[in-house]
Parts: structure tokens; C-alpha cells; sequence
């Protein structure tokens, strides 16, 4: 079987394009058979999903490969309340098919175009007290390994070993499908709130972030506000809930960007309007692009105990972050036990920020908010920018070394390595 011609138009860089790649070639293969052709003819392979990370833990100096080009799937099983789909296919691609089969997944990240491998192997979350980042949703995985053979792991074959196996940095082979627990499809509802004060936001954060199924607050922490996102399921659970003291405070009357000055026309529908959980969870529509990598980003996640003395934090740097800052979000998510979620055993609170495009400008406020908020337990998201050295990082995680031990365990000829994770977890 022949090697796949290099992609078409291949990237050179992510998606934001402040990271240049460093591989030989750009391969996009048109089935699993010839993606396991390609892993078992190189030294250096790794997978490259959507190109949404803003950092280097997709890169390699071998081979990149592309899983757009892999037949895509969506197939539900009713029997299990799961789904399997292929791993190129982006969450905005898998969402509306499963909807018209009458299923949901849980939760979405706030973009829907990000792909379902390169989201889970990340760690990527949406928001609410209730939903554990996206990952947690992986019920068994199929992944080429180093050999170029195909392998299933699932929570049923390898209990030990498969909270290791999800968030895997792509560490541990290139996945071609993955299986999600899904649920009957549900409606929401979305009201924005303006003008909340930040103190009220740290005095009141439980009661905000538990009004609804899922809750953000926007803000720059130099204005003193924020707008908060209220997203209800229509038919659950969530009824007219408010916060403490928001009986008179009324949605705003119309359509809001994350992002202040900027059109909402992109945005999912506002103003209360219910409609499917895809088309409201995410804040962007899924047939448009928000902002073509106009920006760079960073998140912390801390422990949820902390999100008041985190925000007052940041809200002291608020006039050192303000300037080149476009929006900062507050967000929930639930405890999993996957071993490289920043929510691994722990409720948290994340702190995400979307930076202008000038990284000589950004990283020093990013290493400033770094120093202000890991003694309070922060971890940086896989997928974004930080200023820790890497080595620091696996100090932030316990099951770092049972991590190490499975990557040398699954690729002991490191096939899959790449630098990023070699000096977060000393495999080089």
C-alpha cells in the first residue's frame, strides 16, 4: 500500500499560526489502513487534529498526520446510551447527526469546531458544576500503536490502566475512534446578564455558578463587571433558579458577543429562545469560524475553593492584564479521574484567557498570573499557552509517574514522542 500524499495545502502551522512546525512531512491518509501503513514505516509520527492548541504538544520533527481525511462515523448504540466517531471529525460535524438520531453528549466546549480527538486528548471542558471535562465522557478508545497495529482500550479491558489512556497528549498512539456515553437529546435556553458587579461574582460564586446548567462570567478584571451567560436546560432541572439577590436583575434584551464591540452574528441564539442542546451549549454557531486564530489563549484551572481569592488576584493585575487582554472567561468543572486532567479528583474553577496576537506582549502577563495563582493550585490547559518551564508542569500532577510508566510501557521506542511532552515527563 503506498505512503498518502502529503496533504493538500498542509499546515505549516496551528491555527492561531503562532506555532511553526517542525515536520518533515504532512500526511493526510484516507483510511485506517493506510494511517497504520504510516505509523509502521516511520521513526517520528504524531497526530495533528484541528490545530487549536496554542502551544507545541502536537508537534514533532517526523511525521505529522491529519485525521480529516479518515472515513467519518457516527455511530449510536442504543443498548449502551454511547456513540462512536471517528477522530478526525470535529464536534460541530458529530453533533447535529447525533441530535437528528434523538441523543446528546453532556456538554461542549465553546467552540464546536474543535476535533473530538485532539479535545479529549487535552483535556478540553465546557462549563457547569455538574459536567467533567469532555473526556470524561470516553467509554473506549482505538488507537494504532507503535507497531502499526490496531488496539482497543476501554474501561471493561484495562480499568487500571485507561484513565491514563484518554488524556494522552498523544502520547500513546494515534486514536481512530473514540466511544461516548450520549443521552437523550435536551433543549437550553440562553439569557445573558450585564453589569454584574465582580465582587458580587467572589461573594456570591456558588450561587452563581450553580444557577444553571451551565454558567460563564466575561470580564477584563480592570471595569469591576462582568456579563454572565446563563445556559438552562428547558425541561430539567434548572426551572427559574436565580442567584441570591437577582430577583430584579433582568436578561439583557439583546444579543451579546463574548468579546465587547464586536457583532453577536456569530453567536448561538440568546434572549431565552430554547432550541437543541448543539446549537446553544457551544458560544459560537458551528457553520462559522470565530475569529480565524485572530488571538492566542491561556487557562489556568484551580481548585473551586480558591476561584475568590484567585479573582482577586487577577482582578489587582487587572490593569496590567487589560491592555492586551480581548475577553477573560470564569467556568465550572466537575471532578473526573482521568490522571492528566487539571480536574483530576478536584471540583475546579478555570480561568481562561483570549490574548491579542503578540506573544512578546502576552507571556509576560501570562508568567504574572502564573505566579499569582499555582501556589493557589492552578494547572495550565494542555492545549494553551503558559510560562512555566515544561519540566515544572508533571510537579502539579500525582499521577505523573504512572503516566511516565505507561508511555514507555505502550511506545518504548517513543514512535509517538515529541519534545513537549519528553521534558514535561523526563522521557527524553
Amino acid at each position: 500500500m503506498p505512503t498518502p500524499a502529503p496533504a493538500s495545502g498542509s499546515p505549516a502551522h496551528n491555527w492561531a499560526g503562532n506555532t511553526v512546525f517542525g515536520a518533515r512531512r504532512v500526511l493526510r491518509p484516507g483510511s485506517v489502513e493506510e494511517l497504520q501503513q504510516v505509523v509502521a514505516s516511520t521513526d517520528r509520527v504524531r497526530a495533528l487534529g484541528s490545530g487549536h492548541s496554542f502551544n507545541r504538544v502536537a508537534d514533532t520533527a517526523g511525521d505529522l498526520v491529519r485525521l480529516d481525511g479518515l472515513p467519518p462515523a457516527v455511530d449510536v448504540d442504543e443498548e449502551s446510551s454511547t456513540v462512536t466517531v471517528g477522530a478526525g471529525m470535529r464536534y460541530g460535524e458529530v453533533a447535529g447527526v447525533l441530535h437528528e438520531a434523538g441523543y446528546a453528549l453532556a456538554n461542549l466546549a465553546s467552540l464546536p469546531h474543535i476535533s473530538v480527538a485532539g479535545c479529549c486528548a487535552t483535556a478540553t471542558h465546557g462549563s457547569g458544576d455538574s459536567e467533567k471535562c469532555l473526556a470524561a465522557a470516553v467509554t473506549s478508545v482505538e488507537v494504532v500503536g507503535a507497531d502499526g497495529e490496531l488496539s482497543l482500550l476501554s474501561r471493561v479491558n484495562e480499568p487500571e490502566h485507561f484513565p491514563g489512556a484518554v488524556v494522552a497528549l498523544g502520547a500513546l498512539g494515534i486514536v481512530t475512534r473514540l466511544t461516548l456515553r450520549v443521552e437523550p437529546a435536551f433543549d437550553v435556553s440562553q439569557h445573558i446578564y450585564t453589569g454584574v458587579p465582580l465582587t458580587e461574582v467572589a461573594a456570591h460564586f456558588d450561587e452563581i455558578f450553580g444557577c444553571a446548567y451551565s454558567v460563564s462570567a466575561f470580564t477584563d478584571y480592570r471595569s469591576g463587571e462582568a456579563r454572565v451567560w446563563v445556559k438552562r436546560r428547558v425541561t430539567e432541572r434548572d426551572g427559574s433558579v436565580r442567584p441570591p439577590g437577582w430577583e430584579g436583575r433582568t436578561p439583557a434584551d439583546a444579543a451579546h458577543h463574548p468579546i465587547p464591540g464586536i457583532p453577536a452574528t456569530h453567536c448561538t441564539e440568546q434572549l431565552g429562545v430554547p432550541g437543541p442542546w448543539y446549537e446553544r451549549l457551544p458560544h459560537f454557531r458551528p457553520d462559522f469560524t470565530p475569529s480565524n486564530g485572530e488571538e492566542l489563549q491561556s487557562e489556568l484551572l484551580l481548585p473551586r475553593a480558591a476561584a475568590a481569592e484567585a479573582l482577586a488576584e487577577l482582578r489587582a493585575l487587572g490593569d496590567r492584564i487589560a491592555p492586551v487582554l480581548q475577553i477573560s472567561e470564569m467556568r465550572t468543572v466537575a471532578a473526573d479521574d482521568l490522571w492528566l486532567s487539571p480536574a483530576w479528583e478536584r471540583d475546579c474553577v478555570a480561568f481562561h484567557f483570549t490574548w491579542v496576537k503578540d506573544s512578546q506582549a502576552v507571556l509576560p502577563v501570562v508568567a504574572a498570573i502564573e505566579e499569582k495563582l499555582l501556589p493557589l493550585g492552578a494547572r495550565p490547559h494542555w492545549g494553551k499557552l503558559t510560562a512555566m518551564e515544561p519540566e515544572r508542569i508533571a510537579g502539579l500532577y500525582e499521577r505523573a509517574d504512572d503516566f511516565r510508566r505507561l508511555v514507555l510501557q505502550r511506545d518504548p521506542g517513543r514512535v509517538f514522542a515529541n519534545d513537549f511532552v519528553d521534558r514535561v515527563f523526563a522521557l527524553g
